[in-house]
């Protein structure tokens, strides 16, 4: 193994150790081309350095107007290689954890006086399944793939099921959106998953608690259909009798989720009342109305404890932001005095997120899309610009949020978002991802849908 240490400034220590290739055993390749990318960037670092040492010895003597602007240039250069390395540094990190998994799997092995057999056939288990726990976080798809083609996990639906809903070192987000698939096998391995849940004599919060936990809930309408489907169809087959249909359950889940979502969210003023709850489930048990003693205690239980989100295991890669819609660099007008910045934008969960660098853990501002619309405008002074606004309240300030100065949350007063794309191509695609990403909150339609499947029954 070999040692580098890098100590060209003294506020930056940053130590690499070199693996050679196949030195370590069952590390890929790729593992140690992602450590290589590190030397792309030392000599541009030194190459600073160099002019950084220029610049003091001038500050001596004096500067002119040019050598000014070189300096300010070289301070942003500087942040962008410091930005590089940070990331970088990160990403050598994973690689590491994931080299030293492997190396105490054999030192654990070599330890004992007496390994055998079966101790090293366990080790080497080991191994792979956090291998394949780390892909099926990154890719769910190739994650369970890997774990069937190494022999830890049989194409037995069941136990891929079974194995899910022990979730250990399991992305929450990653299963959702796996078992959330149309595939036939995804919906096969759902149903079974819903099956490793114990729902018998508990009421319909109580399981939707147990269900919500065992992963996160995706964003897709189509998979939150599928999920919400299998829950309720496997609900009514523990608690028979409870509901006329499946149907009633499937209504009543989304309606205590959004009950959930309407009681503990602080951005809505309007909190409901315990009537309108009864209102709006009215004639929903096939034509008739649910007991209102049934409805008066799923009502309590979600106003006196909302439902708690999971926390991600395994390698959480800020999810929110690591499977986005779109994300890319754009040019945003704002300011007391309107001037053009650079940021890097990210689209997801219907909201478009702006950052000061793609390194940054938290977004500048924050304006989420629902009742916006958008569409191209004309600007003498920029190209390719679109415009996000409210359709429905022009004049208005759209809801959105940012950070002040000090790093202080603050409410956005914007009535309208210009932004600027490099090219018509890359500002059309914005404008149709965000278009595409601009819908009704999808918990709505599908009720909705619902309701009106009961109502054409009677």
């Amino acid at each position: 193994m070999h040692r580098y240490e890098l100590v060209s400034n003294p506020g930056l220590r940053l130590i690499v150790c070199w693996h050679p290739l196949g030195s370590v055993p069952n590390v890929d390749s790729t593992c140690c081309k992602r450590l290589g990318i590190l030397w792309q960037v030392l000599p541009e670092y030194a190459w600073f350095m160099q002019l950084r040492a220029g610049r003091r010895q001038r500050e001596s003597t004096g500067l002119s107007g040019a050598e000014e602007a070189e300096i300010e240039t070289i301070r942003k250069h500087k942040q962008e290689l410091l930005d590089d390395i940070r990331k970088l540094k990160e990403e050598i990190a994973e690689v590491f954890a994931e080299i030293e998994c492997f190396q105490h799997a054999e030192e654990k092995q070599v330890a004992d006086s007496n390994p055998g057999e079966q101790i090293s056939k366990l080790s080497q288990r080991d191994k792979i399944l956090s291998v394949g726990r780390k892909k099926f976080n990154m890719d769910p798809e190739k994650g369970i793939q890997y774990l069937i083609e190494h022999q830890v996990l049989s194409s037995d639906l069941q136990e891929i099921a079974r194995f899910l809903h022990k979730g250990e070192g399991l992305n929450k987000t990653a299963i959702g959106d796996y078992l959330g698939g149309r595939d036939p096998t995804n919906i096969q391995i759902l149903q079974a998953f819903v099956a490793c849940h114990q729902f018998a004599n508990l009421n319909l919060v109580q399981a939707l608690r147990q269900f919500l936990w065992s992963f996160r809930l995706p964003g897709e309408a189509q998979k939150i259909d599928r999920m919400m489907e299998a829950f309720a169809n496997w609900y009514c087959k523990c608690n028979p009798g409870m509901f006329q249909s499946t149907d009633t359950c499937y209504v009543l889940s989304f309606s205590i989720i959004m009950l959930n979502t309407s009681l503990h969210n602080p951005n809505v003023k309007d909190k409901p009342h315990f009537e309108r709850f009864v209102s709006i489930n009215r004639g929903i048990d096939n034509g008739g109305d649910l007991p209102e003693e049934l409805l008066k205690n799923l009502f309590e239980s979600i106003k006196n404890e909302p439902f708690s989100i999971p926390e991600d295991d395994g390698n959480d890669l800020t999810h929110t932001f690591f499977n986005p819609n779109r994300e890319g660099w754009l040019l945003k007008l704002g300011g007391r005095v309107k001037t053009w910045k650079r940021r890097w934008f990210i689209l997801t969960d219907n909201c478009l997120y702006y950052f000061e660098y793609t390194t940054d853990k938290e977004p500048l501002g924050i304006i989420p899309l629902e009742n916006l619309s958008v569409q191209k405008v004309n600007d003498p002074k920029k190209p390719n610009c679109f415009e996000l606004f409210n359709p429905n309240c022009k004049g208005q300030k759209i809801k959105a949020c940012k950070t002040d100065g000090d790093g202080k949350v603050v409410e956005g007063k914007h009535q309208s978002y210009k932004i600027s794309a490099a090219t018509p191509a890359e500002r059309d695609e914005w404008i149709e991802a965000i278009r595409t990403s601009i819908t009704q909150d999808p918990f709505y339609d599908l009720v909705s849908a619902r309701k009106k499947k009961i109502a054409s029954k009677n």
